[in-house]
């Protein structure tokens, strides 16, 4: 079912409002009607009409006063209004304050139903710029996501493998890990990177409207439902639509959500007809959902449907080697000119902090520490004190020296025969342990002349 276009036709000469209404109402519109400038205001205040056709000369309120509080309360409404041929000065005045057009006494059939499409038309224009300038500020590098890890290197691939099939993916990981980064990759890695990519996040809305944000409803379904309006599923048709959180959908929303995903098909809150759908579901989670399955707190058959491809992003803290590259990375995000570097010392400590709030705690400290920092480059005093706290904290556990004191070369020498030996000696693996390069690993291991076999003191 098309869903018909409302306009608010206010006019206080009963036949010209017939008239106007009979003609609207041939061209396709659905059409409310007010005798008056304080009816039309109540009625608008309730239905929310996108367009309003007004006469100027009315007795009370005026058009012009109609004009003047549509526009600021919702300056996105369309008002058109209509005047005779001697108040054409009050119409342009109109125009000046913000009317959409404005039409002469007497006017066509012809001219009233074109004047009113064009409204409909700049209001269809001015939506679909907002969500392209929103998806293009949102929008994606498929080919420079950050990360040089063997893991992420791994998830890079599977998204491009996937990204052109349409398969629903299911993308694991903790807080701040950047599944709706992921997730907008695989949407504009696909063909339907043209479509709309419209993201929920599933525990961000309470349980009993989140119904209503997934499938929409229509005028009068509940209190406050004042017209027709899409929902989350029918914004992102031909698209993708990222469910986040999906792990805290509700017990009464998950089989309605599965009939969806079976059916390609959506139900509006109060509707009595089902609508079509094309949408790829791309969900993420940071919860368990094979344990939610064994409490009962998730469908399994729900769980099936959104996981044909599982995609699972390690923590910040099991991939430290994609840390320089992320402080580089943002470091040029957040500094306005030049290039701004970071110490070797201030780098040491930002691998070895834990990174609980994973990569939205990183790019959170280093936007911090760009704008708070003392001189022209990146020094440990300019780090959090959580972050430093904590390396403090890890190296007093790891060290206890004797009382009579102890050799740097020494302690030098034993870590990085430490790290071998719980390696089993694989250099790239003990270098990335020891947060140091390969190199400069090899070098430590010539100068103090460890082999393969050497023992700890």
């Amino acid at each position: 079912m098309i869903e018909k276009k409302t306009v608010m036709v206010i006019d206080d000469d009963d036949s010209l409002r017939r008239v106007i209404e009979f003609t609207l109402d041939e061209a396709g519109f659905s059409v409310l009607t007010a005798r008056d400038g304080s009816q039309g205001l109540q009625i608008f205040a309730e239905e929310l009409p996108s367009v309003v056709l007004t006469d100027i000369q009315m007795p009370g309120i005026s058009g012009y006063d109609v004009l003047q509080s549509i526009r600021s309360s919702h300056p996105e409404v369309r008002v058109i209004i209509v005047t005779a041929f001697g108040t054409v000065e009050q119409a342009v005045d109109a125009m000046k304050d913000g009317a959409f057009d404005y039409l002469t006494k007497p006017f066509s059939r012809d001219e009233l139903t074109l004047v009113v499409k064009r409204a409909f038309s700049f209001l269809q224009l001015e939506e679909e710029n907002s969500r392209l300038k929103q998806e293009l500020s949102d929008k994606v590098d498929f080919e420079h996501l950050v990360g040089i890890s063997d893991a992420m290197q791994d998830v890079f691939e599977r998204v491009r493998r996937v990204a052109v099939s349409d398969a629903s993916v299911l993308i694991g990981g903790e807080s701040g890990t950047g599944k709706e980064l992921i997730a907008r990759a695989i949407h504009y890695g696909s063909g339907r990177r043209n479509g709309p990519f419209v993201p929920i996040n599933c525990a961000a809305i309470p349980a009993e409207l989140l119904e209503s944000e997934l499938f929409g409803h229509v005028k009068g379904a509940f209190t406050g439902a004042v017209k027709d309006r899409k929902g989350k599923f029918e914004q992102a048709d031909g698209g993708t639509l990222f469910l986040d959180e999906i792990g805290d959908l509700s017990p009464h929303l998950q089989p309605k959500l599965l009939r969806v995903l079976q059916e390609m098909e959506i139900e509006p809150v109060g509707a009595d007809q089902m609508r079509k759908i094309d949408v790829r579901i791309v969900s993420a989670s940071n919860r368990n959902l094979e344990e939610k399955i064994k409490t009962g707190d998730f469908r399994e058959d729900l769980y099936y449907r959104l996981s044909v491809i599982p995609v699972n992003l390690p923590p910040l803290r099991e991939r430290k080697q994609d840390i320089p590259v992320l402080v580089r990375h943002f470091l040029d995000v957040h500094t306005q000119t030049g290039r701004l570097e970071i110490s070797p010392e201030a780098m040491t400590q930002m691998m070895t902090y834990q990174w609980p709030g994973n990569v939205r705690e990183l790019q959170n400290v280093v936007e911090q520490v760009v704008i708070l920092r003392q001189g022209e480059s990146i020094e440990v005093r300019d780090l959090p004190k959580k972050v430093t706290a904590m390396v403090a904290s890890r190296i007093s556990q790891v060290l206890n020296l004797p009382d009579e004191g102890f050799s740097l070369a020494e302690l030098e020498k034993e870590a990085v025969l430490q790290a071998l030996q719980h390696c089993n000696w694989n250099q790239t693996k003990a270098a990335d342990f020891l947060r140091v390069p390969r190199h400069t690993l090899v070098y430590r291991m010539e100068k103090y002349a460890i082999e393969k076999g050497s023992s700890t003191h």
